[in-house]
């Protein structure tokens, strides 16, 4: 049997980690994409002491950085003929407003376009797999957001819940039009809520910021372990009970209804044309 591959980015905590991990037990070759390359070779570390018969390796990417995507891809391209899975995991939050170094709100900069970008570059790749999936990692939060087209920066009036929501809802949207755009391919793309997971989304690492929340939530039993929640990302990665099904949304390994506005082709599809014109793809 062929090894499979997956790429995940985020890869370095959180449910990236536990995503790559569980993947490389199940026998695949797992490129994890990483900002930093400290936190990367840390998380590589503990995804091969994890055991399984598949291999994981690093490859550096920064989300909010136009032409670190694009170093990132001619990596992947340098290093793979086939890519039978790509997850968009990353994700930010920021209490306050901060840019890209492209000057892009962050949120939806790194969540959206950062995505966007990487995602385009790579569907070549997707496409040469027998199979390829593609898995678009959204949030409930997507219901507070809308796509503010006339400030799609936040520049005027941000506040955290505007800019999350938005970076959310703009996953699905992509999720959705990407799917029209591969019909009669043999590629697919759902997207999914992977619920409420407690991970370090939201913690300034050199400040400690959110540290406190983040322990109390800990104390929540509501909230699951990121093995948990990234257990409907490995769902849509491996199952072959979804072989086929694309522009799908998940919740627990269940397609789940979404509200009309995640459902409006035309927002994706003015969606789609505005992030073209932000990260310059042709």
């Amino acid at each position: 049997m062929t090894e499979k591959t997956a790429l995940v980015t985020g890869a370095n905590s959180g449910m990236g980690l536990a995503t790559s991990a569980e993947l490389v037990s199940r026998g695949y070759r797992v490129l994890m994409a990483c900002r930093s390359r400290e936190r990367g070779e840390e998380a590589l570390r503990k995804v091969e002491e994890s055991g399984g018969p598949g291999s994981a390796e690093l490859v550096l990417c920064d989300l909010g950085d136009l032409a670190s995507i694009r170093r990132f891809s001619d990596e992947v391209h340098g290093r793979i003929s086939a890519l039978d899975v790509l997850i968009n995991n990353a994700g930010v939050v920021s209490p306050k407003r901060r840019e890209t170094k492209d000057g892009f709100e962050l949120a939806l900069g790194v969540n959206h376009l950062g995505h966007f970008l990487s995602t385009n570059l790579l569907l070549d790749l997707v496409h040469a797999a027998e199979a390829g999936r593609i898995i678009v990692v959204a949030s409930g939060a997507y219901k507070a957001g809308q796509i503010y087209f006339p400030d799609p920066h936040l520049r005027e009036n941000y506040n955290v819940i505007k800019s999350y929501g938005q970076s959310k809802l703009a996953n699905i949207l992509f999720a959705r039009e990407l799917a029209l755009r591969t019909y009669g391919t043999s590629t697919t793309v759902n997207a999914l809520h992977p619920g409420a997971v407690l991970t370090q989304l939201g913690i300034n690492r050199k400040t400690g910021f959110g540290q406190g929340v983040y322990k109390a939530l800990g104390r929540l039993p509501s909230f699951q372990t990121p093995e948990e929640g990234a257990s409907t990302a490995v769902y849509l990665a491996d199952s072959p009970d979804v072989a086929g099904i694309s522009r799908e949304y998940f919740y627990r390994s269940k397609p789940h209804k979404l509200d009309r506005k995640a459902e409006n082709d035309e927002t994706a599809a003015r969606l789609w044309e505005w992030s073209e014109r932000e990260v310059g793809l042709d």
